[in-house]
């Protein structure tokens, strides 16, 4: 993880927002919590959404830099 400086860090907690889930299939999310949430964040759904969200970016990131690069 990146470390980050100190306006980072409060800019981020500045922006902390409650997330709501509609129309979301129980099944999917139990399913979820026992898989993922439960053995690898501890029971820490917040965390493991966090966390993920964050991997995929990260991951978008480096593939659009590899297309950039095969591209030139």
């Amino acid at each position: 993880m990146n470390k980050l400086t100190q306006r980072q860090t409060t800019m981020e907690q500045d922006l902390l927002v409650s997330l709501k889930l509609h129309n979301f299939p129980a099944e999917l999310l139990r399913e979820f919590a026992i898989k993922i949430v439960k053995p690898y964040f501890k029971g820490n759904i917040n965390e493991a959404l966090r966390s993920l969200m964050q991997n995929a970016i990260n991951e978008e990131t480096i593939l659009t830099k590899a297309i950039k690069q095969k591209n030139m």
